[in-house]
């Protein structure tokens, strides 16, 4: 599945305009339109994914207010020329990161995603990059993310199994193991290796 798909692309428009309606509209015959629309988009995501329609709705239509793309923080720290990476319980490997929570800022956040899945105790230093999600990683998703890439220094710590990851380790980039690669690329793991050798790479951003 691709964004190249018009359907796809026209599901996620439609949601869109559904939701933004819906946060500022208060006639009860527009009301009734926009949550059509949403049914719609919803319809559309059901029959070609084949993921039934309440479930579609509960993540692709289940928020209020304007439409804007959610955070993800991901933190690249490096020891000895090697990327840090935690696995997960699949047995994929990603940098350590996740949604931006409320109350969080892009930093906090970076600190506490290391700290919770990795063990370590880090100091970001500067943003590698902000990516559009859909345009770096596969599948596509029908919401919008914005990934921000911090580079880190690590402090300290140790891993503990947790009930999101069950290793942490440094990897080479010749070495890198089976990649999770909705949350992170080879791509992406070679441009934090870049950042990381090169102090004035500038801030990256689509």
């Amino acid at each position: 599945m691709s964004l190249r798909e018009p359907w796809l692309g026209w599901a996620i428009e439609i949601q869109s305009i559904a939701q933004n309606g819906l946060a500022y509209c208060t006639n009860a015959y527009d009301i009734e339109r926009y949550e059509r629309l949403r049914d719609i988009a919803a319809e559309m995501l059901s029959e070609k994914t084949g993921v039934p329609k309440e479930r579609v709705k509960l993540l692709f239509c289940g928020e209020k207010g304007y439409q804007t793309p959610k955070i993800d923080t991901r933190a690249a720290i490096f020891s000895e020329g090697r990327i840090l990476l935690v696995r997960e319980n699949d047995g994929r490997w990603s940098l350590p990161g996740g949604w931006c929570d409320v109350l969080e800022s892009v930093a906090s956040n970076t600190v506490k995603e290391v700290r919770e899945e990795a063990g370590i105790t880090c100091e970001p230093l500067r943003i590698i990059a902000v990516q559009d999600r859909n345009r770096h990683n596969k599948p596509p998703y029908a919401y919008g993310v914005c990934k921000i890439f911090v580079l880190c220094r690590a402090l300290g710590g140790a891993f503990e199994e947790n009930c999101e990851t069950t290793a942490a380790e440094y990897f080479a980039p010749e070495e890198l193991p089976p990649l999770a690669e909705e949350k992170c690329t080879a791509a992406q793991i070679t441009m934090c290796f870049a950042a990381n050798s090169q102090p004035d790479m500038p801030t990256l951003f689509d």
